[in-house]
């Protein structure tokens, strides 16, 4: 008689090994841009809270961004990070999502964010804001200035202002009622 008791100890003894590897794609990458800490002066002393600023995307073309404000810093961060997958727009990026169709500028408050489309090979060129988000947004040629106010959230607000202002050739050829060849 074969032992087969033991051999159903064994395999109930382990832990499902393929439950290690079932992980969830995430649909989007999230990037911490700014943690802010805020204190506000209380009778009993400071009250000690934390903003969290969190740009998220696909490389496909899609980003978002969002301000989270909370009592700890990993709560914020996740209040911003749900806030900002809510928050999410297309870009029109071109010739394969490399970079953006024609140059732009944004403007929120006192910051302004000019974007201009670079050569192949050319990479990002700008600051950690910007470049945050135009790599979530998947581009990979682009050159930014950034003139007037440096703050993060205006640098986050005037760049995805300039980017949703983008057009491609369809579609302000659809626009106009035109065909491409005509508005090229």
């Amino acid at each position: 008689m074969e032992n087969t008791n033991k051999d159903n100890k064994r395999e109930n003894r382990r832990p499902n090994n393929n439950r290690r590897f079932n992980r969830e794609v995430k649909e989007f990458e999230e990037r911490v841009v700014q943690i802010n800490r805020i204190s506000k002066t209380v009778k009993g002393g400071r009250r000690m809270r934390f903003a969290a600023i969190v740009v998220v995307g696909d490389k496909k073309g899609r980003v978002g961004y969002a301000l989270g404000k909370a009592n700890e810093v990993p709560d914020a961060i996740r209040k911003a990070s749900e806030a900002a997958k809510k928050n999410v727009k297309r870009i029109p990026l071109v010739d394969g999502y490399r970079t953006i169709p024609h140059a732009t500028t944004g403007r929120y408050g006192a910051g302004e964010v000019v974007l201009r489309p670079a050569a192949q090979g050319t990479g990002i060129v700008a600051g950690g804001v910007v470049r945050a988000i135009l790599e979530l947004a998947g581009a990979t040629d682009v050159i930014t200035k950034c003139v007037g106010s440096r703050t993060p959230i205006n640098q986050v607000h005037a760049t995805m202002k300039a980017l949703t202002e983008l057009k491609t050739v369809n579609s302000v050829a659809k626009l106009r009622g035109m065909k491409v060849e005509e508005v090229r």
